[in-house]
């Protein structure tokens, strides 16, 4: 079972909290954006969704 990762890039403002906050480091800024670089790792916990102030990040189950 895996997850999907969508970013809204227009509403996503780089503060990098989802890097922070990231169990498994599936998050990254690449030019001011948050990019998920390794998104088979997710473990769907959303604690990236929590901390993300804009409402940037969805996280589905696959």
């Amino acid at each position: 079972m895996g997850y999907t990762i969508t970013i809204d890039v227009e509403k996503c403002v780089g503060d990098g909290e989802c890097v922070d906050v990231c169990p498994v480091e599936v998050y990254e800024l690449q030019d001011g954006k948050a990019v998920a670089v390794n998104e088979d790792e997710c473990l769907g916990c959303e604690s990236c969704v929590e901390v993300c102030e804009q409402d940037a990040i969805e996280i589905e189950e696959n």
